[in-house]
């Protein structure tokens, strides 16, 4: 089969003929119809970001996908040769332990995961994937989308695991700090999905708000941020008709917290704050009004297991609606040309690889 393979970050790249992998214990290989690029991989394969930690030697790089299991190994039960599936290259190491590794798949592991990364090196920038079963999604009854149009669906698992990790409720009111990027964006749509009876918008850029709005429809309201925190609390608490009952934070290499600080002070009491995005500095909390408003701080990385048997319940049923994301197909043999898309594509734009 075809594989995009590179040796080590910011070493070769290259598209080799190298063996279809043959199916193990616990696995199920795939056949590749789709799978989504993401904005930083030309960056990832330049070695221009060196806190990710890649597996040993030549690996198949590539992230979400979608495709039909080929073949499975043993101790599969499930899981059936013929059947649609979605790939997750978030992997978490199955044992019963208490802190068990988790890794993403074709892309990198924290040191402490290195092993599991090793076990699991190859990603879907290729014809065949062998995976996980853990990594491994059915996608039944989703006939009415292409392959292309359905990959577009990994642009929503991780906020989706930060609004599930917020908990957020039918009714309640969201705000997106960072509504204007690739994440913050499906968060918004999201949000609408799952029944919160409004989504503040929230970013610096007038215009690419108004489209999330667009795409997001009647429930979704826009806020400009002006950079300043107490201005920009009112802003959101006045949109949100009083404070917000939650905030998710997916602001990307922020420079300054105070977009970050805006969105934790438009709450209203008992609210609860998601942090989910990156920040190139620290974030000064401010003690005395968390406590005294019972805020919630919480972290979130990537989503659990199930999360997308949920997310793919919402797409089925048609309460999420992912059309405004557009897939913009390139061959596989021409990586090199879509990373350079991918790197500058809009908040509605998703660059799509296609065997």
């Amino acid at each position: 089969m075809k594989a995009w393979q590179l040796d080590r970050l910011g070493g070769e790249l290259r598209f080799n003929d190298v063996r279809t992998p043959e199916p193990r214990s616990g696995s199920v290989l795939v056949r590749i119809e789709a799978s989504a690029l993401m904005s930083y991989l030309k960056a990832y394969v330049e070695g221009k970001l060196p806190v990710y930690n890649p597996p040993p030697g030549p690996f198949t790089i590539g992230t979400n996908g979608v495709g039909v299991i080929a073949a499975v190994g043993r101790d599969v039960w499930h899981l059936k040769p013929g059947q649609r599936v979605v790939l997750s290259s978030h992997f978490v190491a199955p044992e019963n332990v208490e802190d068990p590794a988790q890794v993403l798949i074709g892309l990198t592991s924290s040191p402490d995961a290195a092993a599991v990364l090793a076990d699991w090196p190859d990603g879907t920038l290729a014809e065949y994937a062998l995976m996980p079963v853990a990594a491994v999604t059915p996608a039944e009854g989703l006939e009415k989308f292409n392959a292309t149009e359905l990959v577009t669906i990994g642009r929503c698992i991780i906020p989706f695991g930060g609004l599930l990790r917020g908990r957020l409720a039918a009714g309640e009111t969201l705000v997106v700090n960072g509504a204007t990027g690739a994440y913050g964006t499906a968060a918004v749509l999201l949000g609408v999905a799952m029944g919160a009876a409004r989504v503040i918008a929230a970013g610096r850029n007038r215009s690419a708000l108004e489209a999330v709005a667009d795409a997001g429809g009647p429930r979704v309201v826009p806020v400009t941020l002006a950079g300043q925190v107490q201005k920009d609390a009112r802003a959101l608490r006045d949109a949100s008709g009083g404070g917000a009952h939650m905030a998710f934070d997916m602001v990307g290499q922020a420079r300054d917290p105070n977009s970050t600080l805006s969105a934790l002070h438009s709450l209203r009491r008992g609210g609860r704050l998601v942090l989910m995005g990156s920040m190139t500095t620290e974030l000064p909390l401010p003690y005395t009004a968390v406590m005294l408003n019972s805020w919630e701080i919480l972290g979130q990385f990537m989503y659990p297991v199930s999360a997308y048997r949920r997310l793919l319940d919402l797409l089925r049923s048609g309460l999420l609606d992912i059309s405004a994301i557009r897939p913009h197909v390139f061959p596989l043999a021409d990586l090199r040309q879509a990373m350079e898309a991918a790197a500058t594509a809009g908040n509605l734009e998703c660059i799509v690889m296609q065997p």
